[in-house]
């Protein structure tokens, strides 16, 4: 049961080939025997998944047939689940169990989905590794001694593996498309506004959003469905009703125009990704596809704008982080103002507080105008070059990442370097549209990904692309040995 794709799995428990506790039973069980090796669950949760799993049995007898009904899912440890441990990967909120569900949770419970835990990720999802976890590394299925990128390292991990068929994820920066990327799956970052942020523990309020991580376009067309909507709990949810974007995946490609923005293939990708990204182009072009080079003349000020604004809201969110109302306290504080100093210093990891304190430096007093404001007027060229582009193609084509997965460790002591592995995939979150990765072969071993960025609320284009070219190939389908 554990290779059968979401979609698959669906079909299945309308046809009463097995129940949504057998099923779930085998994958709780496969947890158990292999995440060890993985490190992607922080929270297994047995108990809610089997009593979930029983109440979907028992709205399909009495003739409920939802398309999410007693599928298994695990979401990245930041949306917030009553009940349930709510950690963000970081010390400071060790033994904080959420008293209510996120948005996103509530929804996809509602719509008979079943949790089987909480996901590793980075530290407040600040990383590209999966590395700066308090509770330790994530693991690349593909190959161990690699990292499986960040921060949805976990959700990714663990779909790849076949621990279940589908996770949530969040992307501030690429951190749903990079880790896709790093394991060979389908990943979306739905544009700025999709899908509710209410419930899901902020690092930057203006980049982040909540996406699905799948082996297929299908599953992650079922998956957003569930996801996406509008919140009036949230005041950046855009209150626009959400396409079907099931049935966007069967429309024909003929006539679609991609661009290939020039700045993607300069110094710095490495050239077997290159042709990988070619590759896929001239399938899409059998497919009925044209194709024109076009320019994206700011994406060279991506990473320093982004490496700007993202810290300076995480140093204005992680404030409430402080020992007094929840989380993790020092102990015996001489007085408050030790309480917060010693609190943060032990709770925080090295990479939160290299964070915090760039933002809060570039929001003081003098270097508000020279770092943050002027980031923000990048961020104004950066959209400004997509509308542009979008007035000439449908969709921009380019490799999700400029390298392979990384070994365990490699890029610890240089954090620029790292923050370079995020040159692709940065764009969409400063412009606020949607964007996705698909799988598209393999370097030496090692998963490669391609990203489609499409306009906003395009989502179901994306989908549709990566669909009609998963009929085609079958990269998505290998799985890694072992597992």
């Amino acid at each position: 049961m554990h290779h059968l794709t979401l979609a698959e799995i669906s079909r299945a428990l309308a046809a009463k080939e097995f129940s949504a506790v057998e099923l779930n039973q085998a994958l709780l069980a496969r947890i158990k025997q292999l995440d060890t090796q993985l490190n992607s669950f922080i929270t297994v949760t047995e108990e809610l998944a089997l009593e979930q799993a029983r109440a979907a049995d028992a709205r399909r007898a009495a003739g409920e047939n939802g398309a999410l009904l007693g599928t298994p899912i695990g979401h990245k440890d930041l949306f917030c689940t009553e009940g349930v441990l709510t950690s963000c990967a970081s010390k400071i909120l060790e033994g904080f169990k959420a008293p209510y569900d996120a948005t996103v949770v509530e929804k996809l419970a509602a719509a008979g989905t079943v949790t089987l835990g909480k996901l590793n990720m980075d530290e407040f999802a600040m990383g590209s590794a999966n590395e700066s976890s308090h509770y330790g590394a994530v693991k690349n299925p593909w190959d161990l001694t690699r990292v499986p990128g960040g921060s949805s390292g976990g959700s990714a991990a663990a779909v790849a593996a076949r621990l279940l068929p589908a996770a949530t994820g969040t992307d501030t920066g690429g951190s749903i498309r990079q880790p896709a990327a790093f394991t060979n799956l389908t990943g979306i970052k739905p544009t700025y506004g999709r899908v509710s942020r209410w419930g899901m523990i902020a690092y930057a309020s203006s980049l982040d959003q909540g996406g699905p991580l799948a082996r297929t376009a299908e599953d992650c067309a079922l998956l957003l469905g569930g996801m996406a909507g509008f919140d009036a709990k949230d005041s950046t949810c855009v209150d626009q009703p959400v396409d079907d974007y099931l049935a966007a995946l069967n429309q024909p490609l003929a006539g679609l125009r991609i661009g290939l923005p020039r700045e993607y293939f300069g110094a710095g990708l490495d050239a077997r990704i290159a042709d990988k990204v070619m590759a896929v182009v001239e399938e899409l072009k059998k497919l009925g596809a044209t194709v024109k080079d076009i320019s994206l003349p700011n994406m060279q000020h991506a990473i320093p704008a982004y490496y700007v604004i993202a810290p300076a809201e995480a140093s204005s969110n992680l404030s409430r982080f402080d020992g007094v109302r929840f989380g993790y306290r020092c102990e015996n504080p001489q007085n408050l103002e030790d309480l917060y100093k010693r609190t943060r210093a032990e709770g925080f990891g090295a990479e939160v507080k290299r964070r915090i304190m760039v933002g809060t430096y570039a929001l003081s007093a003098g270097y508000y105008d020279a770092y943050y404001l002027k980031a923000q007027k990048i961020r104004r060229l950066i959209k400004n070059d997509f509308v542009a582009a979008f007035g000439e193609v449908d969709l921009i084509l380019g490799p999700t990442t400029p390298n392979p997965a990384w070994k365990l460790g490699e890029k610890n002591n240089d954090p620029v370097a790292q923050y370079l592995e995020d040159i692709y995939t940065i764009t969409a979150n400063l412009a606020g549209i949607p964007g996705l990765s698909m799988p598209a072969g393999f370097v030496d071993g090692l998963p490669v990904g391609v990203q489609l960025l499409a306009p906003y609320f395009q989502e179901g284009r994306l989908l549709n692309v990566a669909h009609q070219y998963q009929q085609v190939t079958d990269w998505h389908k290998q799985a890694p040995a072992g597992f």
